[in-house]
């Protein structure tokens, strides 16, 4: 086998692996862990169910390889945000985006959120870690924004924007309602300006 065609055979695994972990990440956001079979994600990602365990073991990998997936999610969003020219602005466009998210929201949830809830109930394996290290990129993003902006507590102000967040998350969801997504984001965002 040629350079050429080993480097052909890595690209074409990590594209397959890339694909399997934007499927897990869809289909455990708007099926839930417990309802989730490998099959769905196979099919999801456009490959074959053996292929499947080839780059995940376990479904708890699987839950692992969503769990980064939604943060490099949010990892681009708040270097798009970052490119704001002050911190009030990248707030504001941080609830912003959680507000596009609303029809998403109302249907399924946050989907760092529902995977927290989801994998508090299982026996613990480090997936509780993931998680919080999720939600503490958030809480640490938004904390900076707070300290920049010279207010008083800015880990206690993160902590309310991101209860908020996900507090009208759950509520669009459990109503299927996304315009609660709408009226909550306004409040955070009269909130905000008010920092």
């Amino acid at each position: 086998m040629t350079d050429s065609q080993r480097s052909s055979r890595a690209a074409t695994a990590a594209a397959k692996r890339r694909r399997l972990t934007a499927a897990a990440a869809q289909v455990l956001h708007h099926k839930g862990v417990e309802r989730t079979a490998i099959a769905d994600i196979a099919q999801a990602a456009g490959v074959p169910v053996g292929n499947v365990y080839y780059y995940f073991k376990t479904k708890d990998e699987l839950v692992e390889a969503a769990l980064t997936e939604h943060t490099a999610t949010l990892d681009t969003l708040t270097a798009e945000l970052d490119r704001l020219p002050d911190p009030r602005a990248r707030l504001r466009g941080l609830v912003t985006a959680w507000v596009t998210q609303r029809e998403t929201a109302a249907r399924y949830g946050c989907p760092i959120g529902t995977l927290a809830v989801e994998v508090d109930k299982r026996d613990p394996g480090g997936l509780d870690e993931s998680v919080a290290r999720a939600v503490r990129r958030l809480l640490d993003w938004a904390a900076q924004q707070f300290r920049e902006l010279g207010t008083d507590d800015p880990d206690g102000h993160a902590l309310t924007l991101v209860a908020g967040y996900q507090g009208m998350s759950l509520l669009a969801n459990a109503l299927r309602d996304p315009e609660v997504m709408t009226r909550e984001g306004e409040r955070l965002l009269a909130w905000i300006d008010a920092c």
